[in-house]
């Protein structure tokens, strides 16, 4: 691996990487929400599902099809609005919610991981991101650019689903301690879903 990737360049992606990853963004939002409703494991398991959608991005990057779809705004703009509308479901689902439901099914851990794939998979800014953060630390004079972006989207996508499972597990425990306050935790959720939404919709 340090063939095509330099061990200085991969300590130095690496260091880029967590810091972009401890950066609270969309993903980190979803894996809160969930583990705010349903407990620390709904959280764990939306930031494994979140990290399986940024493997979705690496492996499209890798043989280029988020390059083909960047180029075609249509596309892209489709892919914004089913991505948002997905999201508002979720919201609708959290705020209509009885307490004892436990934040609308969050709490099944399969369609907390489901849930966060399909959040991250289905956000085109993603791509955008993948495209225009790893290349800068390729070089084609190493060896197959694909591989590497492989290698690199790898650690990235390691180091952000350790990171954005952390932040749901401390969700669910707040969410836990306020357990007796579920209906408002719903909202809470509700409303963390919908302002996704709003900010993927946003140019």
């Amino acid at each position: 691996m340090l063939d095509l990737v330099p061990l200085e360049t991969l300590l130095a992606f690496t260091s880029a990487g967590i810091l972009l990853n401890l950066t609270p963004g969309a993903d980190v939002m979803f894996a809160t929400a969930s583990g705010m409703a349903g407990g620390p494991r709904a959280g764990i398991a939306a930031g494994a599902g979140v990290g399986l959608g940024g493997f979705w991005h690496v492996g499209l990057a890798a043989i280029g099809v988020a390059a083909l779809l960047a180029a075609h705004p249509a596309a892209m703009t489709g892919l914004r609005w089913f991505g948002a509308g997905y999201l508002l479901y979720l919201a609708w689902g959290a705020w209509t919610a009885r307490p004892a439901q436990a934040g609308s099914g969050i709490s099944s851990l399969p369609r907390a991981f489901w849930r966060g794939f399909l959040t991250n998979a289905l956000n085109p800014k993603v791509a955008l991101f993948v495209l225009a953060f790893l290349p800068q630390f390729t070089d084609p004079a190493r060896g197959p650019v694909w591989q590497q972006i492989l290698i690199l989207g790898a650690v990235f996508t390691l180091s952000g689903m350790c990171i954005t499972a952390g932040y749901g597990a401390l969700a669910g425990f707040a969410g836990q301690a306020l357990s007796a306050r579920m209906g408002v935790m719903n909202k809470l959720a509700a409303g963390v879903f919908g302002l996704m939404a709003l900010r993927m919709l946003k140019d």
